[in-house]
């Protein structure tokens, strides 16, 4: 079936708008090739003419049905654009309180700017062992599927985090090694975060810059390498940071500044040694 032929009457459809980026409308009228305007019903009540003059024609893409509207994983989607997604987060989101939407093997995190709990132990153990499909998404399940496969074929693992400014980044770093701290029996879950992360305000003082949302964001780029030993223990972690953003760095700190966070850092990582 062609996809013009899906614009038919009842159907809905997704248009451009200032305000809120997309918005719904149900077509009134069926589309045929060669048509100028798409006949829309806005969920106002009011009518309205989509414009196609292009040819082949340019038609705002279509609504998903409502009963996939919700879905905890983007993929499940009949069609997956972006007013699809944006609508299906929003909706888990505001409705559900949801914060973690997949999308295949990847997981989309929405930033709620504040705390929730469910990231304590009863949930950790919750998704130890657990295939990453047959939970709800969350965090701790890309984490354990690592933990597994690392167990499972004696291969090192990776996960990349990555979001715009204030995302929640470091947070879910923070989350995901909590979690491999507990599954592994590594001892108390907090030791391994805070040895990692707290050389984080010294390495973070060159080359911040504040953001819509985020008044201190970090131009760094870290990357973060936990070991095991042969029983799949947490043994040590190295995090090591590189300038992403150089544009962002609008001035060069004096000589003893530098050097003064240089020895704070040093001072940093000596007290890290001697409390391990």
């Amino acid at each position: 079936m062609a996809l013009i032929q899906l614009y038919t009457r009842y159907n809905r459809v997704w248009i451009p708008d200032d305000e809120h980026v997309w918005k719904s409308a149900e077509i009134v009228r069926d589309f045929h090739y060669g048509d100028d305007c798409l006949q829309l019903l806005l969920e106002n009540g009011t009518e309205h003419k989509y414009i196609v003059d292009s040819s082949p024609p340019e038609l705002p893409p279509l609504r998903n049905p409502d009963i996939l509207v919700g879905e905890n994983d983007l993929t499940a989607l009949s069609y997956l654009h972006e007013p699809a997604v944006l609508h299906n987060l929003k909706v888990r989101f505001l409705e559900s309180r949801i914060i973690y939407t997949y999308c295949g093997i990847i997981l989309v995190a929405l930033n709620p700017y504040k705390q929730l709990h469910i990231y304590g132990d009863a949930i950790i153990h919750a998704y130890s062992g657990q295939n990453m499909g047959n939970m709800d998404p969350h965090i701790f399940a890309v984490a354990e599927e690592a933990y597994k496969q690392l167990a499972r074929n004696h291969k090192n693992q990776s996960i990349i985090i990555s979001g715009e400014s204030g995302a929640g980044k470091t947070v879910s770093a923070r989350y995901a090694m909590r979690y491999f701290a507990v599954v592994s029996k590594s001892g108390s879950k907090t030791q391994v975060e805070d040895k990692v992360l707290a050389s984080n305000p010294i390495t973070e003082a060159i080359g911040n810059a504040k953001t819509i949302r985020n008044d201190n964001s970090s131009r760094f780029g870290k990357f973060t390498e936990i070991s095991f030993d042969n029983r799949y223990r947490i043994i040590g972690a190295n995090m090591r940071t590189y300038l992403l953003e150089k544009s962002r760095v609008v001035f060069q700190v004096n000589n003893w500044i530098f050097w003064l966070i240089i020895l704070l850092y040093c001072l940093t990582c000596v007290t890290l040694l001697l409390s391990g």
